[in-house]
C-alpha cells in the first residue's frame, strides 16, 4: 500500500545520504591519517609539508567535526538526558577533546624549530568515519527485508471472478465481500479465503505452507488466497477478505517481527556506561591536582585534555566492526550470509535450533521410494505402465513416477487416451487395456479390490509415505510410494548440533504418525506436528517465552513470519526469495550442514571482538595514568594509538585463517 511505499521511500533516501556522508568523511579523513603517519614515521617532504599544516588539518577536520559528527552530538544529547551514557557520549566527547585540544594547538602553541604541533585532528576525524562505516554496513543489510514484504504482497490475485445477479463478473479483489459465490478455474490463483460449495479440485498450497505435494480439496474444505488451483472448477464462499486473508495476516506478521525485533546492547555500549563517567572524574581530578599543587592554569588544562585525548576511542571503534567485516566475510566465502553484525552476536548464544521439515531436513521434491509388486508382473513393466499413464500428468505426485520410469527405461511413450481424476489418480487406455494408477478409493470406485495391498499400503504410511496404487486390466497389480526424501546431510548436521549443546527441534504441518516418522530417521526427538501456516511464529514464540535464544530455519513463503520471529532467522538459500529476505542468515548451500559452521564462525568471531575491546581498552587505562601525571609525549601517544588500532586490525585479520568446519 501507499504508506508502505513511502516508508521504502524514506528508508532509501536515508541510506543515500549517510552513503554520501560517508564518502566526505573519508575524504576528508584520508589526508589527516597521512599526515599522522608520516609523523610517526618522521617523513619529511616539501612536498608533503601541506599536510603538516596547522591550518590545512583543521580546515579538513572541522566539517567532520561538526557537519557529519552532528548526529552523535545529537545522540549524545539525548542518552545524557536520560541519565545514560553510552558509545555516541563516548565518541563525542573523545573526538571533541581531540579536535579542540587540537584547535588550541593550532592559535596557542609556539611552534619550536624543526617541532611540529600536538595536533590530533586525524583521531577526531577517523573515529567518526569508522563509526559511520558500521552504521552504514548495518543500515545497508537491513534496507534488503523490505523486499520480503513487497513480494509476498505480490502473490496476491489482482481480480476475482462472482457471481452476482445469476452471471459471472471479474472484479478488482479489492471488491470482493464476505458471502460472494467466487469461481475458480484450473491455473488460476485463489482470489480470497473462503469454503468449497461446490466442485472438487487439488490446490497447489507450497507458497503458503511450503509443503511440496498438492492438497486435495472437495465440497465443505477451507482454501486460501494466493494457492494455485491445479485441476477442476470449484466455486468458494467467500470468508476472510481484504485484510483478514491468511497471506494478508502472514505480510502483517512479517511486519510485525522486523519492526519489533530490539538490536543488541553492545558490548562497548556497556563498558562506556562505565567508562566515561570514570575518564570525566579523572580528567577533573588532573586538572584540580595539577593548578591547585601550582603548575599554572596552562599546564594543568594541558594534562587534563591529554587525559580525554588517550581516552579517545580510536581501537573502540575498529574493535566490532572490523571483526564482523571479516567474520561476514568469511561466512560469505563459505555461502552463509549474514545480515548484521548484531546476529553474528546472537547466533554465538543461542541454545534452540528450530528446523522446518519441507525443503529443509528433507529435498522438497516428491520421489519413488518403493515398488511393491503385488502379481507376476515385473518392475520393468510395472514402471513403464505407470509411467505412461502418468505421462501427461501434472500432478507432483504423477510426475515423480513418470520421471522415475524416464530415468530406469528412458524416452516414455504416451498412452492412447488419458484421464485426470481430480482427487484420486489417473485413469489411462495402454495397448488397449484400462490402467489406473491412484488412491485406494479410485480403484474401489472401479470395482477394484485393493485387500491384498492393504499391509503394505498401512506401512508405508507409518513412514511418512504416500501410497499409490497399479492396476491393469482390472487386477491390482503394485503399489508405489511416493515420498520427499530426506537430505543426505540432514542427519549428520542435527547430530552434530545435539553435540554442541544445542536443542533441536522439527516443525510441520504433516499429520503426527508421518512427522515421528521422519523425525527419528533423522535423530530429532521434540516434533511440533500439525502446525498450520499461521500458527508457526506462534510455536517459536512460545519457546522464546521459557528463556530460549532460538534460530528458526526455513524456505518457505509460510516460513517468513516465524523467520522474523525467532531471536536468529536462517534461510535455506534454495528457498523462496521472500524467506530468504526475511531471514538473518541466509545458507546458500541449501545444506543443514552449514548451521553448525554459521555458530561456530559466529563464536569466533565474538571471541575476536572480546579480544579486541580488551586491548582496545587496556589502551586506555595504561595510557590515562600516563596522561594524568603529565609524562605522555604527544609523538608516542599519536603512535601508540596507531599500534592499538594496528593491534586491532590485525587480530580481526586473522579471523580469515579460521575454518569453521565446512563440510567438503
Amino acid at each position: 500500500d501507499l504508506s508502505r511505499e513511502l516508508e521504502q521511500a524514506m528508508k532509501a533516501k536515508e541510506l543515500r545520504n549517510m552513503r554520501r556522508a560517508l564518502l566526505i568523511s573519508a575524504g576528508l579523513s584520508l589526508p589527516l591519517l597521512t599526515a599522522m603517519l608520516l609523523a610517526v614515521l618522521k617523513i619529511h617532504s616539501p612536498v608533503l609539508a601541506i599536510l603538516h599544516d596547522p591550518f590545512f588539518q583543521l580546515a579538513l577536520a572541522t566539517p567532520v567535526q561538526f557537519w557529519i559528527g552532528a548526529r552523535f552530538y545529537k545522540q549524545s544529547y539525548y542518552a545524557i538526558r536520560s541519565g545514560s551514557a553510552n558509545m555516541d557520549v563516548l565518541i563525542a566527547m573523545g573526538t571533541s577533546a581531540a579536535y579542540f585540544y587540537s584547535l588550541y594547538n593550532v592559535f596557542f602553541q609556539a611552534e619550536a624549530a624543526g617541532m611540529m604541533k600536538d595536533l590530533y585532528f586525524e583521531a577526531s576525524a577517523i573515529i567518526i568515519t569508522l563509526v559511520l562505516l558500521g552504521k552504514y554496513l548495518e543500515a545497508l543489510a537491513k534496507g534488503r527485508t523490505s523486499e520480503a514484504i513487497k513480494k509476498l504482497a505480490q502473490l496476491q490475485a489482482k481480480t476475482a471472478r462472482v457471481i452476482r445477479q445469476g452471471a459471472e463478473q471479474d472484479i478488482p479483489i479489492e471488491e470482493v465481500e464476505l458471502g460472494d459465490l467466487v469461481v475458480v478455474r484450473p491455473g488460476e490463483k485463489v482470489p480470497v479465503d473462503g469454503r468449497i460449495v461446490e466442485g472438487t479440485s487439488s490446490l497447489d498450497e507450497s507458497m503458503l505452507t511450503g509443503e511440496s505435494l498438492p492438497v486435495d480439496k472437495n465440497p465443505g474444505d477451507l482454501v486460501y488466497g494466493a494457492t494455485i488451483n491445479r485441476f477442476g472448477v470449484f466455486r468458494l464462499e467467500a470468508t476472510r477478505v481484504g485484510k483478514e486473508t491468511a497471506l494478508a495476516q502472514i505480510i502483517k506478521m512479517v511486519e510485525d517481527a522486523q519492526g519489533t525485533k530490539a538490536p543488541i546492547q553492545k558490548i562497548a555500549d556497556q563498558v562506556a556506561g562505565i567508562f566515561v563517567p570514570t575518564v570525566l572524574a579523572i580528567a577533573l581530578i588532573t586538572f584540580l591536582l595539577w593548578w591547585l599543587g601550582g603548575a599554572g592554569l596552562n599546564r594543568a588544562l594541558t594534562s587534563a585534555v591529554a587525559v580525554l585525548v588517550i581516552a579517545c576511542p580510536c581501537a573502540l571503534g575498529l574493535a566490532t566492526p572490523t571483526a564482523i567485516m571479516v567474520g561476514t566475510g568469511k561466512g560469505a566465502e563459505n555461502g552463509i550470509l549474514i545480515k548484521g553484525g548484531e546476529y553474528l552476536e546472537l547466533a554465538y548464544k543461542l541454545d534452540t535450533v528450530v528446523l522446518d521439515k519441507t525443503g529443509t531436513i528433507t529435498k522438497g521434491q516428491p520421489q519413488v521410494t518403493d515398488v511393491l509388486r503385488l502379481g507376476n508382473m515385473d518392475e520393468p513393466t510395472v514402471l513403464s505402465l505407470a509411467g505412461q499413464a502418468e505421462k501427461s500428468s501434472e500432478h507432483p505426485l504423477g510426475e515423480a513416477i513418470y520421471e522415475r520410469a524416464r530415468q530406469a527405461l528412458g524416452e516414455i511413450e504416451a498412452p492412447q487416451d488419458f484421464r485426470a481424476i481430480p482427487g484420486r489418480g489417473v485413469w489411462a487406455r495402454i495397448a488397449g487395456q484400462d490402467v489406473y494408477v491412484g488412491t485406494r478409493k479410485l480403484m474401489e470406485e472401479n470395482g477394484i479390490p485393493t485387500g491384498a495391498a492393504e499391509a503394505d499400503v498401512t506401512a508405508l504410511e507409518e513412514q511418512g509415505k504416500t501410497a499409490m496404487l497399479l492396476a491393469v486390466g482390472g487386477r491390482l497389480e503394485a503399489v508405489l510410494a511416493v515420498a520427499d526424501t530426506i537430505k543426505e546431510s540432514s542427519r549428520q548436521a542435527i547430530a552434530e548440533l545435539q553435540s554442541m549443546g544445542l536443542a533441536v527441534y522439527m516443525i510441520t504441518g504433516d499429520n503426527r504418525r508421518t512427522a515421528e516418522a521422519i523425525a527419528a530417521q533423522v535423530g530429532i526427538n521434540q516434533v511440533l506436528a500439525e502446525v498450520l501456516p499461521e500458527n508457526k511464529a506462534r510455536e517459536v514464540e512460545e519457546l522464546k517465552s521459557q528463556g530460549r535464544i532460538v534460530a528458526m530455519v526455513g524456505d518457505g513463503i509460510n516460513d517468513a513470519p516465524a523467520l522474523g520471529t525467532a531471536h536468529i532467522g536462517m534461510a535455506m538459500g534454495t528457498g523462496t526469495d521472500v524467506a530468504m529476505e526475511a531471514a538473518d542468515i541466509t545458507l546458500m548451500r541449501g545444506d543443514l550442514s552449514t548451521i553448525p559452521a554459521a555458530i561456530r564462525l559466529s563464536r569466533q568471531t565474538i571471541r575476536k571482538i572480546k579480544q579486541n575491546l580488551f586491548w582496545a581498552f587496556i589502551y586506555n587505562i595504561v595510557g590515562i595514568p600516563f596522561a594524568a601525571l603529565g609524562m605522555l609525549n604527544p609523538v608516542i601517544a599519536g603512535a601508540a594509538m596507531a599500534m592499538s588500532s594496528v593491534s586491532v586490525v590485525t587480530n580481526s585479520l586473522s579471523l580469515k585463517r579460521f575454518d569453521p568446519g565446512m563440510p567438503g
